[in-house]
């Protein structure tokens, strides 16, 4: 009992340090972007309207003067509050077409994680099936891993002109991108694991004389699933950074779409809000496999 409550005591701690860094790191954002009102007594008349004329501030209905919130969006960095306007904005719009490139953030998000789900779901089974065979013969492992070695340094992202250029399809070019950031990480841990499991499992297999089949699934991938759940960790996070950048350069609706888009529309507050759309999404995704990866994981 005093275990259990010195864990959720920690827990608290933890949370308690947690927020206290928060509510600190908002303030001091607040601070450091706030600016002071403008101040119209310091300048000419002919000075004012030629900063009036240039944009950079606007009358007031009093008829004084202010600085011009559009401006004042591409001029440094934006406070959390416009952030939060920004963010209130489009979650209210979440499910709205406007046209065919100005969809919804719900509507961007999925159609981010459709196409992160795909690459890595076909990279996860293509990697898994590679490495067992490698995993099992050892002279076909040792001869297929240099290449391994070449090709998993590689950024997915320099494959992407080549991918284009082959399937001509930007949809399939970023699928096909999440599938090459997922595939090497998953395959040579596979076979690393394969390879390291122990003889007595196969033995023991050999003589209960199971099917390769049955051999497969109640022997090699129970025994090396810790050390292939590792690799997926290490290719779920390889593709969750590439499918971003994908969508950016290939300009396809996701949420790295929306980035790009807030940044030609020098709305920085747009941006700001695409990251934080991306953070929330990954460690979302984060959470859910974790908890996948939980139930499958093996423990002698």
């Amino acid at each position: 009992m005093t275990g259990v409550q010195g864990q959720m005591g920690s827990r608290k701690d933890a949370w308690l340090i947690s927020g206290t860094m928060l509510v600190v790191f908002l303030v001091a954002w607040h601070l450091f972007t706030l600016r002071a009102a403008f101040d119209p007594g310091v300048l000419t008349e002919d000075q004012l309207q030629t900063m009036e004329f240039n944009g950079d501030i606007i009358r007031t209905a009093d008829g004084g003067y202010a600085w011009n919130p559009e401006k004042e969006k591409v001029k440094g960095v934006p406070g959390p509050l416009a952030v939060l306007e920004k963010a209130t904005i489009e979650l209210g719009e979440a499910f709205v077409k406007k046209g065919t490139n100005d969809h919804g953030i719900a509507y961007l998000v999925v159609y981010t994680v459709s196409r992160f789900a795909a690459g890595f779901l076909a990279a996860s089974v293509v990697a898994i099936m590679l490495g067992v065979l490698l995993g099992l013969n050892r002279v076909l492992f040792r001869a297929v891993n240099p290449y391994i070695q070449i090709l998993k340094p590689i950024s997915p992202l320099a494959w992407m002109p080549l991918l284009l250029y082959t399937v001509k399809d930007p949809k399939w070019t970023a699928v096909l991108v999440v599938f090459m950031a997922s595939l090497w990480p998953t395959l040579a841990t596979t076979a690393f694991g394969v390879s390291s499991l122990r003889k007595d499992y196969l033995h023991v297999a050999a003589i209960l004389q199971l099917s390769w089949f049955k051999r497969l699934y109640k022997v090699i991938l129970p025994g090396a699933a810790p050390t292939i759940v590792n690799g997926l960790r290490i290719s779920f996070g390889s593709a969750l950074v590439a499918v971003v950048p994908a969508e950016m350069l290939l300009g396809e609706l996701g949420v790295g779409y929306l980035s790009w888009i807030e940044w030609n529309n020098l709305d920085i507050s747009g941006v700001i809000f695409a990251i934080l759309v991306v953070g929330a999404v990954g460690v979302i995704l984060d959470s859910g496999f974790n908890k996948l990866a939980g139930l499958v994981m093996y423990q002698e």
